[in-house]
């Protein structure tokens, strides 16, 4: 149940960061709207996630899974290219992660 908490955050920050680029800078309100209820949701259900998660760790997860999906999206619905040395970096914040889940001892599994 942790991990769906941390995920459901992961979630709600990246429709968060996605309204915000939609909002062109709170000039919008509903894309403004969204950007404070998601994030409001994110640090909610992160909140919950550090009663079982290390504050680093959760950290470390949450905003590194939102990195790598906020990129996703910047391609796929802004057109937003990256260059190879960020898709690079974005495979060592996956690599991270993935290190994270399968080998760490301070992650419930």
């Amino acid at each position: 149940m942790p991990y769906l908490t941390l995920a459901l955050a992961v979630l709600a920050e990246t429709i968060g960061t996605t309204a915000l680029q939609a909002s062109a800078a709170f000039t919008r309100p509903l894309p403004s709207l969204i950007v404070v209820i998601a994030y409001g949701l994110a640090f909610y259900l992160l909140g919950h996630a550090l009663k079982v998660f290390p504050v680093g760790l959760a950290y470390a997860l949450w905003s590194g899974a939102g990195i790598v999906l906020i990129a996703l999206i910047g391609l796929v619905v802004f057109g937003q290219k990256l260059d190879l040395p960020a898709v690079i970096g974005i495979g060592l914040i996956l690599a991270g992660i993935l290190v994270i889940h399968l080998f760490s001892n301070s992650t419930p599994h």
